[in-house]
């Protein structure tokens, strides 16, 4: 999947276990009061459409899936599914500590239907439903590796969510899934989750320029009796989805009044997995927005402080996100796409990046990060961190992690676990006892339209 330190380890004083914390600076106002008049982002909303189409057209792991060919051959489709459904080369277990064997593993080759392959294969199109977890085999089974880390699900990729448009390529053995690629990411997703339609009329419904905007956490429908399909669906930050037109909204709908509630257009599966378009209701007083936020740094503050202190979930696993996801996420409410893997993130060649080697020293880094600006993404492999601001010409950062580590002031070296979105101080993070996150920061990445490379 991507990770490889699987956005790292732990601290704090007092209550909280993090050095440098107090109450104050757990609150995203006090980051937002130390912005002065005249900051802005590096780049316009006026430009993300520009920004996202140059992703789609230079970076390999953007794809637009309305666009794919209506057909794969045998070598394309083959290859797609040998990309995410391969047997690791590394030991994985159940959580029992049963170690998978070949037999194991041919159980989930089984089920990816390759023997359905033909020297043609027509592509569907659907719609997301509801979020859904995006796996590397058509199962949920569990698997872990080695240090049998719990909490890390090795067949966990990430999550789909309602409204995105995916090209649907092959269906398992079983029928229960779809191996499905979605703007960032390709994997295999649940049936009943994705909903089959015309590729014109999903481009249709995507490209509405009058959409309501997810700026929440997580944001539900309004409760509708005996319409499952439409009621209290979870819609998390960065879901957007189509406002009915003034001519099409109602005075009342499903027993009430619609004046206290948005209308919009909401995908659901028919019983025959076919496409059909409801109306939900979404209270006006949820977090929401008509079209995208305002790119700005006191947004940028604003929109992660809406995870803090949700729990870590490993490619969007436990109803939660990652560290990718949670920046993915802040983003999208913006307008603003990104790969999904922090390496993707990281190693791609958009925005301005301040880019390191091993060789790098210190004070060059500093110099960097002295110089950052409110939402810079900082990248050391496996996990990304956002850019809060100083305190004490000390740089914060806000962050979806797993664990931390540091030395206390009595030179006793603290390691333990946050597993949640934290604020902590950068230069004090340790990954082990020999290692600073410093050390390991291989590039800044500050969303610009224009792709720079600055040191």
């Amino acid at each position: 999947m991507m990770l490889t330190l699987s956005c790292f380890s732990y601290m704090t004083h007092g209550a909280s276990n993090i050095p440098d914390i107090s109450d104050k600076q757990l609150n995203a106002q006090y980051w937002q009061q130390k912005l002065t008049q005249d900051q802005w982002m590096s780049m316009k909303n006026s430009q993300v459409k520009a920004f996202n189409q140059l992703l789609f057209t230079h970076n390999e792991h953007m794809v637009q899936p309305l666009q794919t060919a209506d057909s794969l051959s045998k070598v394309e489709l083959l290859g797609k599914l040998s990309r995410i459904s391969a047997v690791p080369s590394s030991a994985r277990f159940y959580a029992d500590g049963t170690q998978l064997t070949q037999s194991h593993f041919q159980h989930y080759l089984d089920n990816l239907n390759t023997q359905s392959i033909k020297k043609m294969n027509a592509v569907q199109f659907g719609l997301v439903v509801k979020r859904s977890a995006m796996r590397t085999f058509p199962t949920l089974d569990k698997v872990y590796n080695e240090q049998m880390d719990l909490d890390l699900d090795r067949f966990q990729e990430t999550a789909v969510f309602p409204g995105e448009a995916v090209a649907i390529l092959l269906s398992s053995t079983d029928n229960k899934w779809f191996l499905v690629q979605n703007y960032n990411y390709l994997a295999w997703v649940e049936q009943e989750a994705i909903a089959i339609g015309d590729k014109q009329a999903l481009i249709q419904y995507t490209d509405q320029s009058d959409f309501l905007m997810i700026t929440g956490a997580k944001v539900f429908t309004s409760y509708v009796p005996n319409e499952p399909k439409i009621s209290q669906v979870q819609l998390d930050m960065g879901v957007k989805l189509p406002l009915l037109s003034a001519g099409q909204q109602h005075k009342e709908l499903y027993g009430q009044s619609t004046a206290g509630n948005y209308e919009v257009e909401l995908p659901t599966r028919n019983e025959d997995g076919s496409l059909s378009f409801k109306t939900a209701l979404i209270g006006r007083t949820q977090d929401v927005q008509q079209g995208y936020l305002e790119f700005t740094p006191k947004h940028v503050i604003a929109q992660a402080f809406k995870f803090l202190g949700e729990r870590y979930g490993w490619g969007h696993d436990y109803n939660g996100r990652d560290c990718t996801g949670f920046v993915g996420e802040i983003y999208k409410t913006f307008g603003i796409l990104m790969p999904r893997n922090s390496g993707q993130q990281g190693k791609g060649e958009y925005g301005t990046n301040f880019r390191f080697n091993a060789s790098t020293e210190v004070a060059a880094k500093m110099a960097v990060i002295d110089q950052l600006q409110v939402g810079d993404l900082i990248y050391i492999p496996g996990h990304v961190m956002v850019y809060l601001g100083k305190e004490n010409g000390q740089p914060f950062v806000i962050h979806d992690v797993k664990g931390l580590a540091y030395w206390t002031p009595d030179g006793d070296y603290y390691s333990g676990v946050l597993n949640a979105v934290s604020v902590t101080p950068l230069i004090k993070l340790q990954l082990n006892k020999q290692t600073t996150y410093l050390d390991k920061i291989y590039n800044i990445k500050r969303i610009t339209l224009t792709s720079k490379q600055e040191r």
